[in-house]
Formats: structure tokens, C-alpha cells, sequence
């Protein structure tokens, strides 16, 4: 019953999980037909629906050959991903791998089996995604090679030194990250369903990455803690604490919160950038594609915005919420309106007392400016009390039912280690 106590206090997302199971997902997530594919393509989207169905439903969903030449992208940079968090592999067999990475697309048998990951099948089965790799257009082989390259070279730099300054943040974020961002932003100018702006404008497709990450490694500070990394810049947290571990400490919330609520604000500079991407992109499946996980991180900071239950527990933002975000994330107009929501909701919770406040409140006001020249702010869906009143009723008498398909939507929550 306690799930249904949430969901009757937000009767939007009832509606939107029953419009989304009823077939409304398919508009954000058509259905891509496998029968048609040949062997090798078809083991690889089964390898993409394995390691991340979050983001495996997005890509299928992406039209023409832009589909394929992304889910090799995606599977290229999880098997690369997989390297580096392989804590077996000794560092002097690592970083030379790292570095070469690229070179073994181009290499039909290479393979590692020595992996002990859970998604270790990308590289167990590595000639068959480096032979699909080979079968794309050479202006996608080129993009996938070269952001490999940078990667790699990028993630060896990082293996042995920890995230010092605000700068160095920025630089790691920019090789798991940003680095993805403009890896797809070329792909989508190359596939030309998007103007050649898109792919040339790096430090705008660096800022949607930088954006993403920044969201998960703000959002998954106990979860780190637990596993023994370590990604809150040093420069910032060590304003407020001896040891990066010293916040979880109960004594230690108030200035938990305060450093938290400055990293959130360091993230916060970037929806601007994000907004003016997303305002250049023409294609429906582009769109989608990109929209959707930047609205699940805006929600996400907003959640976590001086919010002590970062440093306790796990912050998720509600699942009938990720719903509604897919479903309405479907233009520039919406984005902006629902940005500009997230955007008073942290307002208003900014502590007088905070010492970032005076930045927290600059930051919300430059989006603020992003977000209202565009039109108006009534692109996002509202519905009448009486109608909302009958999707609560309807929840009341099939609560049991929608607590299992809640189940099904989890996914769709912002993924960490996705990118």
C-alpha cells in the first residue's frame, strides 16, 4: 500500500505509466524489426539488450543505418569500459590495451578472455562486433576509431591518479563522457539527419556528456564510497572534510550537504549548453535519443539538491516521474518547460545559509534566461482534476498490477555507468 500512497500523491504519473504501458511507449520507442538482420548485427543487439536495456531501447529506436553505426559505437566503448574497471588485469598489461584499443578493431580475431566483468561477452566475442564494425560506411569507422583512441588514452592517464582539481574534473568527465557526446554528435552529422553544426560544435556536445556524468557521479556518492572509488573533485570537498569518506559520517551531513549542493551548482553551468544543442536537432529519433536522459539528469539533481538521503541511501527520481519525462521530452519546447520546472523546484530550495547560494542562484538564472525566450511554457501536458481524480481511482483498484509494471520502467532512470 505504500506504493500506492506515493503514486495517489502524484496522479500525472499514474496516468503516464498507464498511457505508457497502454502503447504511448512505442512513440518515444518503436519496435525495431531483428528478423531482417543478419547473424552477426542480430548477437549484437542481443550483447546491447544485455549490458544496458536503458539505453538499448533509445538506440533501436533511432532511424536508418544511424542505428547500427551507434550500437557498435555503444558496444565498442562498453568493451573498452570493461577493460578499465577490470580490477584483475595488472596495470602494465592494462594500460598498453587502453591505449591500442582502436588498433583492435581492425584486428578480426582479437579477443580477451581473461576478463572477470559481467559484461566480459563484449570482449569474449569481440570479432564479431569489430566485424560489424568493419561493415559500417568508413566516414562512421572513422568517428568510432578515433573517439576509441581518445578514450583509452584518456582513461590510462586516470588509472593511477585521483580527481584533484575542478579542472581535472572536467578533464575525467570529458574522457568517459564528453567524449561519447561528440563521438554522436559526428555520428549524427555523418548520418546527415543532422546538419553538420551538430558534429563540428564540440564544446557544446562535450557539455551534454559532461552534464550526464556529472549528474552520476554526483548523485552516486555512497555507492562509490561502498565500491572504493572515488570521482567528487578533492579542489571542492576538501573544503568541507579531511577525507572524502569523512561526509558519510552523520556528525559531518550540514557540511555533506553544503559540498554537495556546490558540485550540483558546478553541473548546473552546463544546461545552457545543452539546451542550445538540443534546440539544433531535426530529427525526431535524435531528438529523443538526446533529450530524454538530459531531462532524467536535471530531475535527478533536483532530487539530490540539498538532500541529505545522498550521503544515507540511494536518491532515484520517482519511476511514473521517468515515465513522464519520456513522454513529454519530445521537442525543444517541452524540454524547455520542463527545465524550467526542475529549475524552481532547486530555487526554492536553496538554503540562505548555503555558501554556494549567491552561485546556485546565477547558475538558475542563466537557465532560467536558456529556457524562456523559446515561447511559452505550456508545451507540457496538464490534465483536468476530474480526469486525474479517474486515473487515481482507476490505480486504486489495480495497484497490484502497476507495481508490477513499475518494475519495467525502472530502467529508464538516469544509468551511471551507462556511457
Amino acid at each position: 500500500m505504500e506504493l500506492l500512497r506515493k503514486w495517489l500523491g502524484h496522479p500525472e504519473d499514474i496516468y503516464n505509466l498507464l498511457r505508457f504501458k497502454m502503447g504511448g511507449y512505442r512513440a518515444v520507442m518503436p519496435r525495431m524489426d531483428t528478423d531482417s538482420l543478419g547473424c552477426g548485427l542480430r548477437t549484437c543487439y542481443r550483447y546491447l539488450n544485455q549490458t544496458s536495456r536503458s539505453f538499448a531501447a533509445v538506440i533501436q529506436a533511432l532511424d536508418g543505418e544511424l542505428r547500427h553505426a551507434v550500437c557498435i559505437f555503444y558496444l565498442v566503448l562498453r568493451a573498452l569500459d570493461t577493460v578499465e574497471d577490470d580490477m584483475s588485469i595488472p596495470l602494465d598489461v592494462k594500460v598498453p590495451m587502453l591505449h591500442e584499443f582502436h588498433s583492435y578493431l581492425y584486428q578480426p580475431d582479437w579477443k580477451y578472455t581473461e576478463s572477470k566483468e559481467k559484461d566480459r561477452q563484449v570482449l569474449e566475442d569481440f570479432p564479431t562486433i569489430s566485424m560489424e564494425f568493419r561493415k559500417l560506411s568508413k566516414v562512421y569507422q572513422d568517428v568510432i576509431s578515433d573517439i576509441c583512441h581518445k578514450m583509452g588514452v584518456g582513461m590510462a592517464e586516470f588509472l593511477e591518479k585521483k580527481v584533484d582539481s575542478q579542472h581535472e574534473w572536467d578533464k575525467y568527465c570529458h574522457y568517459v563522457a564528453g567524449l561519447v557526446g561528440i563521438g554522436l554528435s559526428r555520428l549524427f552529422s555523418a548520418s546527415e539527419l543532422e546538419d553538420s553544426i551538430v558534429g563540428q560544435d564540440t564544446d557544446l556536445a562535450n557539455s551534454m556528456g559532461l552534464f550526464l556524468q556529472k549528474t552520476n557521479i554526483i548523485r552516486d556518492y555512497l555507492e562509490d564510497q561502498m565500491e572504493g572509488r572515488e570521482f567528487w573533485p578533492r579542489e571542492v570537498w576538501s573544503r568541507y572534510a579531511k577525507k572524502l569518506s569523512d561526509l558519510a559520517k552523520p556528525e559531518n551531513i550540514d557540511v555533506a550537504v553544503q559540498c554537495l549542493n556546490e558540485l550540483i551548482t558546478n553541473a548546473l553551468h552546463h544546461v545552457p549548453d545543452v539546451l542550445t544543442y538540443l534546440s539544433r536537432l531535426k530529427n525526431q529519433s535524435v531528438f529523443n535519443f538526446c533529450a530524454i536522459p538530459q531531462v532524467m539528469a536535471i530531475a535527478t539533481l533536483a532530487a539530490c539538491y540539498n538532500n541529505q538521503q545522498v550521503f544515507r541511501g540511494v536518491v532515484k527520481i520517482r519511476k511514473g516521474q521517468a515515465v513522464t519525462l519520456m513522454m513529454d521530452a519530445t521537442n525543444i519546447q517541452a524540454v524547455k518547460a520542463i527545465v524550467y520546472q526542475y529549475v524552481e523546484e532547486i530555487y526554492q530550495k536553496i538554503p540562505s545559509t548555503d555558501p554556494s547560494c549567491h552561485r546556485t542562484q546565477q547558475a538558475l538564472a542563466a537557465i532560467r534566461a536558456a529556457s524562456l525566450p523559446g515561447g511559452p511554457m505550456a508545451s507540457r501536458h496538464h490534465y483536468s482534476p476530474i480526469y486525474l481524480s479517474c486515473a487515481m481511482l482507476l490505480a486504486a483498484l489495480s495497484w497490484q498490477y502497476l507495481s508490477t509494471l513499475a518494475k519495467a520502467t525502472e530502467e529508464y532512470s538516469v544509468q551511471a555507468g551507462d556511457n
